[in-house]
């Protein structure tokens, strides 16, 4: 029985429009978040023998820690698309990584609904949230943003990011990182031969020193979160004040950051309540919190403990102040295009166990990806397998394709290297997770399987990407739309043959993508008449599938060089990356995958740069 929507979506309190609730408006907190990039619960506070965080460790002892709080994406921007509406990404088409979408009308920022109930809410200073920001979201955004610049006696909302523990400091030169690290003493330099290497890592010593690094980073960033504290304190605020500390998205070394994992997804959460400020027994000192917390669920919490109600549009719910809805059931997460590379990966996470829905299983885990290949980490990744010399659980993730389901008992093996999805006695655990995921997706809207070329079309035609999927007749093309995208995933000839006929073009793009994946026994037919097809998405697919199969190749090549001149800019994408895949068969393409080195969006000439290395310049 597939989960109720009270379940799978543990909606917040419900409201026509947000409101101040007169009985708290007397007193309200301010509310200060400190946030940090790029850290799993890599703390002391978390257990963790490897961290050094005394500041956090203080906070949490004067507070709660969440042991059981979730991004709903393992990368910056759709993380904080998500935190700043309380709305998954892929209900608003903000999943996509560098993405700017158009927000519906009625969806808002949520300071701004603080800011109507009279805070003063700034942010410094990182925003990044894959849509561009609203005039009115902040009273101040920016490096100089601050909560003293409100007017005497206005309750405040502020954000400070720290940005010390992005995963381009682990690998930052030598004089940068001794600057980023300076405050540390000799006893807090981590020694890289105590680490430890989670399994789906090398153990080598270049891999343990970028881990020693960035628990050396994790511990310089304690400091800072010590200096808004003091700040804070020397203000005399610290009682008036409900403070959070939360990390957007697990550590920035490979298959953490961008992944859906436990240490792609799992992030600290701290928040300390003053005594004034707690609600049945909320907040006392020293508590662990198991309770299941998705990121969404930040802002809900914030505006209830600020008096304001929580607009019923929300996905989320408040898990802190007064009329609590039940906790979770669930947390959810998708991963969408990272950076220049799309693989549509969703995951289901109970208390327990981790459930991954790998949409596109016929690409390899490790797709080449500029950023995450500038990592020394990623580097012995691809050393040690070439010269077979990684461990059986680091290697199960360099493989060319991926399980179309993976399940983890996240309690017995935390690192999630031993995948129970086949295994029969799991299968009541599997089926509960898959129908919780099926509800999510049709529930939430999930605009996943819509290739990016169309969401940016639709959008202009209907405004805003959440629409997309509330047209009539939207239920049965959600139905059709993940019938051939499994259709896809497992090469279901006859089933794909039908769907390149479909009326919508999101489903002959998932027909025209599987019909390419049969290779040699591609019909051939079918592809080259797809080749006329009125989107762009469909006729890159079937110009990828026919030159993967080597038959009409001139024409699959003719048709990709012109739409690497697109003025669509993710239909270039889209042909840079079907032309990278197209190896030494895209060689004649080579003219035009130089000319997209000087295309607008940097993620063309990433793609553009690899297959022309791979042509040998």
């Amino acid at each position: 029985m597939a989960p109720s929507r009270r379940q799978f979506l543990s909606g917040g309190l419900a409201s026509a429009a947000p409101a101040v609730l007169g009985a708290r408006q007397a007193a309200r907190p301010n509310i200060l978040w400190i946030s940090c990039e790029d850290t799993s619960p890599t703390l002391g506070c978390y257990g963790d023998p490897q961290a050094i965080t005394p500041t956090i460790d203080k906070l949490a002892a004067e507070g709660v820690c969440y042991t059981r709080a979730y991004t709903v994406a393992g990368v910056c921007a759709p993380s904080r698309s998500g935190i700043i509406t309380g709305m998954f990404p892929s209900t608003l088409g903000t999943h996509h990584m560098r993405c700017q979408a158009k927000l519906p009308a009625h969806v808002k920022c949520f300071p701004e609904y603080l800011r109507e109930a009279g805070y003063y809410c700034t942010n410094n200073s990182k925003t990044d949230y894959n849509f561009p920001v609203p005039p009115g979201a902040w009273d101040e955004s920016g490096g100089k943003a601050h909560y003293r610049n409100r007017a005497p006696g206005q309750p405040f909302f502020a954000v400070f990011n720290i940005t010390t523990t992005h995963e381009s400091r682990i690998l930052t030169e030598a004089e940068e990182f001794r600057r980023l690290t300076a405050r540390l003493t000799a006893s807090q330099r981590r020694d890289p031969a105590r680490l430890r290497v989670p399994a789906f890592h090398p153990d080598t010593p270049v891999t343990r020193r970028q881990w020693a690094n960035f628990y050396e980073l994790v511990t310089a960033m304690d400091y800072e979160v010590a200096d808004r504290l003091k700040e804070l304190d020397s203000d005399g605020l610290l009682e008036d004040t409900i403070v959070f500390f939360w990390g957007d998205h697990g550590t920035g070394l490979p298959r953490a950051k961008r992944w859906l994992y436990e240490s792609g997804t799992r992030a600290p959460l701290v928040v300390r309540i003053p005594e004034k400020f707690r609600t049945a027994g909320q907040g006392k000192p020293g508590t662990r919190d198991s309770q299941l917390v998705s990121f969404l669920d930040l802002g809900p919490t914030v505006l209830n403990l600020a008096g304001v109600e929580v607009p019923k549009h929300m996905q989320s719910r408040a898990f802190l102040g007064p009329n609590l809805t039940p906790p979770r059931e669930y947390v959810y997460g998708a991963r969408d295009r990272m950076d220049e590379r799309y693989d549509i990966i969703r995951a289901v996470r109970d208390r327990r166990y981790r459930y991954l829905r790998n949409y596109e299983p016929f690409k390899p885990y490790y797709q080449y990806m500029n950023t995450s290949e500038q990592s020394p980490v990623m580097r012995e990744l691809r050393r040690a397998h070439a010269a077979g010399a990684l461990p059986a659980d680091a290697a199960q993730f360099m493989a060319d394709r991926k399980p179309e389901e993976e399940l983890y008992d996240v309690e017995r093996d935390p690192d999630e290297v031993r995948n129970l999805a086949a295994l029969p006695e799991h299968r009541n655990t599997l089926e509960r997770l898959r129908a919780a995921h099926e509800a999510w997706a049709r529930e939430t809207r999930d605009l996943g399987l819509i290739p990016e070329p169309e969401l940016a079309e639709r959008e202009e035609r209907l405004g805003s990407r959440y629409a997309i999927l509330r047209q009539p007749g939207s239920d049965a093309l959600m139905t059709r739309l993940r019938e051939m995208a499994a259709a896809a995933a497992r090469g279901e000839r006859a089933r794909l043959e039908r769907g390149i006929k479909d009326p919508d073009a999101a489903v002959r793009y998932w027909a025209a993508t599987g019909l390419g994946n049969l290779d040699a026994s591609a019909p051939a037919a079918a592809l080259e008449a797809a080749l006329k097809d009125s989107s762009a998405a469909v006729r890159v697919a079937a110009a990828r599938g026919l030159l993967r199969a080597g038959s009409s190749a001139d024409a699959a090549l003719k048709l990709l060089t012109a739409e690497l001149a697109s003025p669509r800019e993710w239909v270039r994408l889209a042909a840079a990356l079907a032309l990278d895949e197209g190896g030494a068969k895209a060689r004649p393409a080579a003219d035009a995958l130089r000319r997209a080195l000087q295309d607008k969006n940097n993620y063309v000439p990433r793609v553009a740069r690899h297959a022309l290395a791979g042509l040998g310049g």
